[in-house]
């Protein structure tokens, strides 16, 4: 357990370069950090490079947002510590809209990783949140929840039910001190976007990770990262929709 002074930050998806990245970065402040996801390798690397840098204690935990089974323990590993509880949420799969196309099974899956799955989990946290009055769930989303478009509306759609969830969830935790903030990045250097075609202005991990721990630290209710991306998605959301279904976007 930790000190009651101490944070606790459950990170789901911690496999991922942004996760990583703000992973890193609570080390470095002294957060304890729990670590799930579904490669338990590379998440054991990622909690030795934790401590490593400074974390209060950080270990591995298996999560897969297709799997309810995988999610008591997790819960019941947070309870277990004191102090302030966070969870950032970076779940999600974007699998080309083409293939989703071709077998449309996969919308299952996509909304499983993208929102009901990691959703599910969050909603047997907050009640822990509630209980101490503190804590912040940080759920990142995506720009493309903003707006259906022909080029990944399964994922869009996955993210925009995501966002929504936050919300309410938001105006849920407010009453008792504890916090959600959601997170809509823009194009960013992972493995999801890589090979991609039509990606511009990409932002490094390093600088969401930096927009998260300052939305968390202001208690922002909804961020875009890098900022700019509030102007695009203002911009494609006011095109008709009569001349937005002519364009390939």
């Amino acid at each position: 357990m930790t000190d009651a002074t101490t944070e606790t930050w459950l990170i789901l998806g911690a496999t991922s370069s942004m996760a990583r990245a703000l992973a890193r970065k609570l080390a470095e402040r002294g957060a304890g950090l729990l670590l799930a996801g579904r490669d338990m390798d590379d998440l054991q690397a990622t909690a030795a490079d934790c401590s490593f840098h400074n974390a209060s204690w950080a270990e591995a935990i298996r999560f897969d947002a297709r799997d309810p089974e995988s999610f008591g323990p997790i819960v019941d590993r947070m309870q277990a510590e004191t102090g302030t509880l966070n969870v950032a949420v970076f779940v999600g799969s974007m699998p080309p809209q083409e293939e989703i196309d071709a077998q449309p099974e996969m919308i299952d899956g996509v909304v499983s990783d993208s929102f009901t799955g990691p959703a599910r989990l969050v909603h047997a946290l907050a009640p822990l949140l509630e209980a101490r009055g503190s804590g912040t769930i940080v759920g990142v989303g995506s720009v493309a929840g903003d707006r259906g478009r022909v080029g990944n509306y399964v994922y869009g759609a996955a993210k925009a039910g995501f966002h929504t969830y936050m919300s309410g969830l938001r105006n849920r935790l407010t009453r008792s001190g504890a916090h959600a903030v959601t997170v809509k990045p823009g194009f960013v250097d992972t493995a999801m976007t890589w090979g991609l075609d039509g990606m511009f202005l990409v932002a490094p991990p390093d600088a969401v990770a930096d927009a998260i721990l300052t939305a968390e630290r202001k208690r922002k209710n909804v961020i875009y990262t890098p900022f700019f991306w509030r102007y695009i998605m203002m911009i494609i959301r006011a095109v008709p929709e009569p001349i937005f279904k002519k364009l390939s976007i």
